[in-house]
């Protein structure tokens, strides 16, 4: 805004006294101070309001003014209250610097100009982001993107002082300005998000973590995938991005709402040209996929596979390994205006498991440019391509990272000797947040194959990752996954059992272990998981308990004479495996 324009408001009591010339500076903010020397706190283009506290005699307007102008200030506003009359040595010294000056009648607070100001300098900006986001719509709607998001966040920052984000539904940075946001943070902020788009309220969703409140946007996938005003919020909270600002938008006006609204539509354009970019993967797993259910010979499948290959793992020039994951959401049944049964679950697995299967550590929504997923009933299936042992070797600095994301797994040792993708893997990043989008009435379960070598080996893949998803859903929890190796463990045996069955045997073999412990504390239950674990070496358990030998041999035969076995026989200690791992 302009001097002049504040001259020209009756209500903010200003009187010129100097610097008619001048009136047409811009005002970029104000600024209240009684400090002798406040260059620290300005950086150019202030209103400077000010109660003379700092002026002693008629020798210190003239430093003060100097530093004003010095610093680029716009003008100079004294108040009237303290010594009534504006003293004459201040209006000469603005005047001999060229600063404007204004009195300001005692009736009027300094909080009404500086209210004043603010209101009219940001609703300036707003309008000039506006126009300069209307431009950039039209640039990137109208021919090849033009800086994809992070260009319309970079203005948020510079024009309106705002730091802002776009976030993936697990919390993963799609786009920033400055420095990247925590991957806990981002994990919080979707978590937030999800739940809060749970509950039916309407955007934008506040949030404070740890000390800093931050606005969280939807911003709607609108293209063709999208499912078009969903009868049902369960349809698309698991796929849609996030825009998380850094502010407290609830006090916002009605103009910088609408703002914000334009960007995540800007930014909702761009989700789709990515989205457009994926079709091509999608079609050659959807035709991988119908290949393999229909039975179709290996050299057909193979053919496909040849095809893929290039897109997928541009100039590898090897075939490659493949690994096979397959993901389902399921809905329970609540108030929802669609049954459960109603839900299209297919394409909300799809655009999910693409985000699952992203590096984590990677940001940037092409990161997950190697990943084929078709969906088919309420399933969604991943044909992911795998570098021969050959080529990861000569790789090996490049898949550095790849191999950091796998750090947090316990048994680092065993994916070392087995490469490619791993259940507990994939999910470790993403549980929290799609825990609060699933809410009580919805589960995400995924299953893993092994990498398989040839086409005539994909078929068996996918029926074992789909397997392995069938073991996952036996579990309890929202967010569960299996991978291939525990279909060939007694593990997988267990999420089968009727859960009566379960009690019963449990009860018959434990219970009677668990009273005695009640009445007496002999720990017969941690003796029995020790000598097992121990594999009934007597030496090594008791060394485990810190017991004596002697001591270890009377709880074991305590726990034969309570329960009736032997646990020199293999069938009992099976029986006691099993119970303890079922209880």
């Amino acid at each position: 805004m302009r001097l002049r324009a504040l001259l020209e408001t009756d209500a903010l009591g200003l009187r010129l006294l100097g610097g008619e010339d001048e009136l047409d500076r811009t005002v970029r903010g104000v600024m209240t101070t009684d400090l002798r020397d406040p260059s620290r706190y300005l950086s150019g283009g202030e209103l400077v309001l000010t109660g003379l506290a700092w002026r002693r005699d008629a020798a210190d307007s003239e430093p003060f003014v100097r530093i004003l102008a010095g610093a680029g200030v716009a003008g100079l506003a004294a108040g009237e209250a303290e010594l009534r009359d504006i003293p004459a040595d201040l209006v000469e010294a603005c005047r001999h610097h060229r600063l404007p000056l204004f009195a300001v009648n005692e009736t009027v607070a300094f909080a009404t100009i500086t209210e004043h100001v603010v209101r009219q300098v940001s609703g300036e900006r707003a309008g000039d982001l506006a126009a300069v986001v209307d431009r950039h719509r039209r640039l990137m709607t109208s021919g090849p993107a033009g800086g994809g998001p992070e260009v319309v966040l970079d203005l948020l920052t510079s024009d309106l002082d705002l730091r802002a984000w776009v976030l993936s539904p697990t919390g993963r940075q799609i786009a920033g300005a400055g420095a990247p946001l925590p991957g806990p943070l981002g994990a919080a902020l979707a978590g937030h998000h999800l739940a809060a788009t749970r509950t039916g309220r309407r955007g934008p969703h506040r949030a404070a973590v740890a000390g800093t409140t931050y606005s969280l946007f939807p911003i709607r996938n609108t293209g063709r995938g999208a499912v078009p005003a969903a009868r049902d919020v369960r349809e698309s909270v698991l796929s849609d991005w996030l825009l998380a600002v850094e502010a407290d938008a609830s006090d916002w006006p009605a103009a910088r709402l609408d703002l914000l609204q334009g960007v995540t539509q800007l930014i909702a354009v761009e989700r789709d040209r990515r989205d457009a970019a994926r079709t091509v993967r999608r079609r050659l797993a959807q035709e991988v996929l119908e290949l393999v259910q229909a039975g179709a010979a290996p050299a057909e499948i193979a053919a496909r596979l040849r095809v893929a290959a290039p897109v997928l793992l541009p100039g590898l020039g090897v075939a490659p390994q493949w690994q096979v994951v397959v993901a389902r959401v399921d809905w329970g049944a609540t108030g929802q205006t669609a049954a459960a049964g109603d839900i299209a679950s297919g394409p909300v697995a799809q655009a999910l498991l693409e985000e699952i299967l992203v590096d984590p550590a990677v940001s940037g929504p092409d990161s997950a440019d190697r990943i084929a997923v078709a969906h088919t009933g309420e399933e969604a299936i991943a044909l992911v391509p795998l570098p021969t042992a050959t080529t990861a070797a000569a790789g090996s600095d490049e898949d550095a990272s790849g191999e950091a994301a796998r750090a947090d797994v316990e048994d680092a040792d065993a994916l070392d000797e087995e490469p490619g993708l791993h259940a507990d893997a994939l999910l470790a990043s993403v549980r929290e947040p799609l825990s609060a989008g699933l809410a009580d009435d919805g589960r995400l379960t995924l299953g893993v194959s092994a990498a398989v070598h040839s086409a005539e080996g994909l078929r068996g893949a996918l029926e074992e990752a789909r397997h392995a998803r069938r073991v996952a859903a036996a579990r309890p929890g929202r967010v569960c996954a299996a991978g291939h190796h525990e279909l060939a463990s007694h593990v997988l045996l267990l999420p089968f059992v009727p859960d009566d069955v379960r009690r019963a045997f449990t009860a018959r073999l434990l219970d009677p272990l668990r009273d005695y412990d009640r009445r007496h504390r002999a720990e017969l239950i941690e003796t029995l998981e020790a000598f097992l674990d121990c594999d009934g070496s007597w030496t090594r358990c008791a060394a485990r308990l810190h017991l004596h030998v002697n001591t270890l041999r009377y709880r074991v035969g305590r726990i034969e004479q309570l329960t009736g076995r032997d646990l020199s026989r293999l069938e009992d200690k099976l029986d006691f495996f099993l119970a303890l791992r079922m209880s």
